[in-house]
């Protein structure tokens, strides 16, 4: 039993369309429990990137999310979710804020929202082939689309909702130097004003929205501000942003593979299948996620996790581990059905996972079906990707039809 490996020094690149990062594939090959160093924060802490080690680290209460106040190292020098938000809980006062509004994104309540999500997107492929080839499909469809569909879940007003874009892209960015992180800090602060405010609004004009269920949970004593604004903020601006970024990346690898793209023209009912291959192959997340501690020693592929230490997972690199998804760079329609991880796993899995399938279903037969011959009006290597964004995507997808 080993309780110290030499720790290594990883700094996620810039990576360009769907390159996979090469140190997760060394990783997964030869140190699987990996000791590691980050550019910003302190100390080390442990890398797992097999898929059975991250669904037991994930779901193991051992582990920890309560890690805010102590010194840990990162990717970034800013923290992504507010100091109240259930990324850094743990059950049961994790799952007394989830379950605030677990119906408004259950299977149902997703479903009932699939005609108005299909409407919105029509309107704006109306818009793009009204704005005549080539065009930018991220700026027409794939950007405003799921903020319009978060808006109408939620109840943001429409003319609030570029704004809110506008601080997704700036809080879900590398922050380098300490004015980045005051300004960042500066606008989580702001989002969370607006939607208190927004909150308040609906206690006496409450809708069939989110903001709705967040104002009487807020009445009945259930959440507080601080837990209110760190949620709000969290629904609305990662919720765009994963869903901008990682539906973009969908429609890239369909333009840029016949063969899927031949198949799912042929038969539209593959498409939620395609989406669920799409959410386990597209390495969508640049480096690590949220850390957590070890509350007791564990021992895992004879590696001794001492108490006190901190543990980071790789959903990115678990979704291609070998030994659960053979040949895991192709897409393959026909794969043996293993439960993919882009979502995470355990109390801390994602909360809009319907919502965010749903959209990229919606999106991918609707350009099928509407623009059956769309393409790509540049080279795929001329695409150009987000530079420092946390989740991987292009900056334009240039078009044509």
């Amino acid at each position: 039993m080993t309780d110290r490996c030499p720790a290594r020094m990883y700094d996620p690149a810039d990576l360009p369309g769907m390159t996979f990062d090469p140190v997760f594939l060394e990783l997964l090959r030869d140190e699987p429990v990996a000791r590691i160093r980050m550019r910003y924060g302190e100390g080390e802490a442990w890398l797992l990137t097999r898929y059975e080690d991250v669904k037991f680290v994930t779901s193991d209460p051992r582990f920890s999310r309560k890690i805010m106040g102590r010194p840990f190292p990162k990717m970034t020098k800013h923290h992504i979710p507010m100091d109240r938000a259930i990324s850094f809980s743990d059950p049961p006062e994790h799952a007394r804020v989830r379950r605030v509004v677990a119906r408004d994104f259950s299977p149902g309540s997703i479903e009932r929202l699939r005609p108005t999500a299909e409407k919105i997107m029509h309107r704006y492929l109306d818009e793009l082939v009204a704005s005549g080839p080539p065009a930018d499909l991220v700026r027409h469809v794939t950007s405003p689309f799921p903020m319009a569909v978060l808006g109408e879940l939620m109840g943001i007003p429409e003319s609030d909702r570029q704004w809110l874009i506008d601080c997704s892209s700036q809080v879900l960015s590398m922050a380098p130097d300490q004015a980045a992180v005051d300004r960042i800090n500066g606008i989580k602060a702001e989002v969370a004003e607006y939607f208190l405010a927004l909150v308040e609004s609906r206690r006496a004009d409450p809708r069939d929205d989110v903001v709705s269920t967040v104002a009487a949970a807020r009445e009945r004593g259930d959440l507080d501000d601080e837990e209110v604004g760190a949620m709000t903020v969290l629904l609305a601006l990662n919720g765009w942003h994963a869903v901008r970024n990682n539906s973009t990346n969908m429609v890239y690898v369909l333009l840029t593979d016949p063969e899927l793209r031949s198949r799912l023209k042929a038969d539209l009912a593959l498409v939620p299948t395609a989406v669920e291959e799409l959410l386990r192959y597209i390495p969508h997340k640049r480096g690590i996620g949220q850390p957590r501690i070890a509350t007791e020693d564990v021992d895992i592929r004879g590696v001794r996790i001492s108490k006190g230490d901190v543990v980071y997972v790789s959903y990115i690199a678990a979704n291609w581990d070998e030994e659960v998804y053979p040949e895991p760079d192709r897409v393959d329609l026909d794969r043996p059905e293993v439960p993919h991880l882009a979502f995470g796993h355990g109390p801390h899995y994602c909360m809009g996972p319907m919502l965010a399938r749903m959209e990229s279903q919606v999106l991918l037969s609707s350009l099928l079906t509407r623009l059956p011959d769309l393409a790509l009006a540049v080279p795929p290597e001329q695409v150009a990707w987000q530079p420092n964004a946390l989740i991987r995507g292009p900056v334009e997808l240039p078009v044509t039809w």
